[in-house]
Formats: structure tokens, C-alpha cells, sequence
């Protein structure tokens, strides 16, 4: 395996491509049919099987699936979507743009989702209110599972449809169920995932969407357009010679639809990345454990917490530092980092002190003072499964001697 640094830098987070994945993009641009087709339903259908639910929804990002998401659900103008400060801002974008007000609700110090007892709270004490609160969106945060059970009791209890951002949480498991699982007897469900070019599994851009079936036929017309057939169905070559009533080139459109379909050669990118998922999450866990280990007990670090009852996807490795030890901030530490050869980054700024968000909404910094206090100490260390032993003990040397550099 090369090396992944560039002049001398070990990059934070690297695609994950290989020689087979060239070859079946290749395969793809040769094959005639390079937009939404057969690699497309092939991947939807291998990705469901994975997740194990019945069908899934490939389109170009996990944003899209989540906007497509609210849509099917018939989320709109008038209605609130609670949701967690620690994410990146597109979780929350989409519940703007379809007219909803998202309800920021602050998280659980342990693990950074979002607190299941404050959204107890937060609808509680909404339901007297002029507007309605129609949907919880939680973030399994790093690639760890957010306490669902409490939040589906809640969603179950006041006729909530949860959608779950899932970009960080392929492949993780929460108690007996894969992330994805839909199941349920009472509460609307929906889950998006991510394929971006940094994620467990990537098709450079793209993401997936799974729900019940009705939610997933309806989020599917809203893909692409609000038409009735895609191109695929339109222009499938065995229709072409057919003469009938339903011609290969008649469709209708009964809604005002986005242009969010995944094409062939993404696809054939992430057909060729699934069968290697579990060696890739296997080798995300060794890196974690072997951080967890060097860093466990030094006095100017926090690592991960990990509930017993989840299975990490270690999508990201986010340290916290304790910096009343130290004579440096978070800032200064990274630029420390990039100075031993180590790139590093944060995850995430929250979403209540962005401008956008602060000014529309009035937020300070501490109206969510759990993430605003652990923001300030986060950084997100490189891990991939590209890293050689000798990167990893590169990366805990570097964050080592920094902390000894800079202790008070």
C-alpha cells in the first residue's frame, strides 16, 4: 500500500480508492450508459440488502436524500424539526429550504448526539404552542449510533416522523439493529447516508436514502423532477421497438421535483466499494483502539465515549483536549499538529453560532452550552484505512509530544 502523504504532510482524510475501483468505473463509461440505469438499481438494491430493509433510493448526496426525505414526508411550511447543533450546516439547510424552522436542541456531553431528555423537553413544552413540531432529525454523530430507542418513544408518542443523518454511520449498529434498520410499528422513518469523497464508503459524491416503502416510492418521484419513469425506464433500449399505450417515452410529472439522481459511474464506484466495507470498518476500528490506547490515560486528553450498546462506525476519531492542562487552545494545538507532518481538522463549528443561524434565530454561544464548550476543544485526528502502522504511531507521537510541548 503507498503512502498517502503529500510533501511530507499525512493528510486527514484521503479517498479510499483502488485499482478495482477504477476498473469499474471504466467498465461503466464503456458500457453506453452513464447516468441512472442499471449500476444504480443494482447498488440500491446490494445497499438494501446490506442494511436489511427492502428497497433504498440512490441519489447525489446525503443533503439530497435528506431534502427528498422532508418532502415524501410532506414536511413543509408552518411546521418545526427538531434537531442537534453538532453537525454539518446541510442537515439543517434542508429543513429551511422546505419551509420548516428547525428547533436546535442541545447534546449529551458523553457522546455528542443529541440529549433524548432535552427533545422530551422541547416537545413537552411546545405542545401548546402556534406551531406544530412534525419531525425529529437526529445525527449519529462520528459514526456513533444516538440513542434511538428514547427518541422513537418520543417521535411514537406525539406522531413525529424521525429522519436520521446518517453520513457518519455506515456500517454501525445500534443494540441488535444495523443503522438503516426502519422498522417500526408506529413512527414514520426515514435514514440518509452519505457517499462523499472522505466517508466509509464513497462514490465521490453521492448518498442513499432508505424508508417504508410508500415514504421511498414517493421521496423517489421527488429525485428526479416529480416524474413518473427516469431515464433508465424511458429510454431502456429492449422499450425502444414497443408500440403500445404505455410508450417508452411517455411520462407525466406531478410535482415540482429536484434533479437528485446518482448516476451509473457513481455507482459502479460504490457496487465495487461494498463488498470491501467490513474490512474497511475493521481496519477504522484498529486505528481507534490504537488511539483510545496511547491516549486513554494522559490528563490532557479525552477520548471517544463509546456506549456499550452500539457499534461504532469510527467515521471520524474526535479528541477532546482538557485545555485548562495546557498553555495552548485547540487552534494552536492543530497548528502544532501540521508541524510534525500531522494534518488534522474539527468536527463540527455548531450550527447555532454560524451567522446564518445566529442572526435569523438570535442564538449566543451559550444558549447550547454543551456543544459550544465542547466545540472549542475538539479535533478530529486522521483515520483511514489507507494508514500504515507507522502513520498511526506517527499521529500518536505528534499528539503526544505536543501535549509534553505545552503542558501548564
Amino acid at each position: 500500500m503507498a503512502s498517502t502523504r503529500t510533501r511530507g504532510i499525512l493528510p486527514f482524510a484521503p479517498p479510499n480508492i483502488t485499482d478495482d475501483d477504477i476498473d469499474e468505473v471504466v467498465a461503466a463509461l464503456r458500457s453506453g450508459w452513464i447516468t441512472t440505469g442499471p449500476r444504480t438499481r443494482l447498488f440500491e438494491q446490494k445497499f438494501a440488502e446490506l442494511v436489511s430493509v427492502p428497497s433504498a433510493l440512490a441519489v447525489n448526496s446525503c443533503t439530497a436524500a435528506l431534502h427528498v426525505a422532508l418532502s415524501a414526508l410532506n414536511i413543509g411550511e408552518g411546521v418545526d424539526v427538531i434537531t442537534t447543533p453538532m453537525t454539518f450546516c446541510s442537515t439543517v439547510h434542508v429543513i429551511e429550504q422546505v419551509g420548516a424552522r428547525p428547533i436546535l436542541v442541545d447534546v449529551d456531553r458523553a457522546t455528542l448526539n443529541v440529549d433524548p431528555d432535552l427533545v422530551a423537553r422541547q416537545v413537552e413544552s411546545r405542545k401548546r404552542g402556534d406551531r406544530r413540531i412534525a419531525a425529529l432529525m437526529p445525527v449519529h454523530y462520528a459514526g456513533q449510533p444516538c440513542e434511538l430507542d428514547p427518541l422513537l418513544d418520543i417521535a411514537a408518542a406525539h406522531d413525529l416522523a424521525v429522519i436520521e443523518d446518517s453520513a457518519h454511520a455506515l456500517p454501525a449498529w445500534y443494540r441488535d439493529h444495523i443503522v438503516g434498520d426502519v422498522s417500526h410499528p408506529s413512527v414514520r422513518r426515514a435514514v440518509a447516508f452519505s457517499f462523499y469523497a472522505t466517508k466509509n464508503l464513497t462514490t465521490g459524491e453521492g448518498g442513499m436514502l432508505v424508508a417504508a416503502p410508500d415514504v421511498l416510492e414517493a421521496a423517489r418521484v421527488w429525485s428526479l423532477h416529480g416524474m413518473s419513469r427516469d431515464a433508465w425506464r424511458r429510454y431502456d433500449v429492449e422499450r425502444q421497438y414497443e408500440a403500445d399505450e404505455d410508450a417508452a417515452w411517455r411520462y407525466d410529472v406531478g410535482l415540482p421535483g429536484f434533479k437528485y439522481n446518482m448516476s451509473d459511474l457513481q455507482a459502479a464506484l460504490g457496487l465495487s466499494q461494498l463488498p470491501r466495507l467490513s474490512s474497511v470498518h475493521q481496519r477504522r476500528r484498529e486505528i481507534a483502539r490504537q488511539y483510545v490506547d496511547a491516549f486513554e490515560d494522559v490528563e490532557s486528553l479525552e477520548v471517544p465515549f463509546v456506549r456499550s450498546d452500539v457499534s461504532h462506525a469510527w467515521h471520524l476519531f474526535a479528541l477532546r483536549l482538557n485545555l485548562e492542562t495546557l498553555r495552548i487552545d485547540r487552534a494552536e494545538f492543530i497548528a502544532h499538529l501540521l508541524e510534525r507532518g500531522i494534518a488534522a481538522s474539527v468536527h463540527f463549528i455548531p450550527i447555532h453560532v454560524l451567522s446564518y443561524y445566529r442572526d435569523r434565530y438570535g442564538y449566543a454561544p451559550d444558549d447550547l452550552p454543551v456543544a459550544w464548550r465542547e466545540y472549542q476543544r475538539l479535533v478530529s485526528l486522521p483515520i483511514y484505512p489507507q494508514l500504515h502502522d507507522d502513520d498511526v504511531e506517527d499521529v500518536i507521537n505528534a499528539v503526544l509530544d505536543v501535549v509534553a510541548c505545552n503542558r501548564r
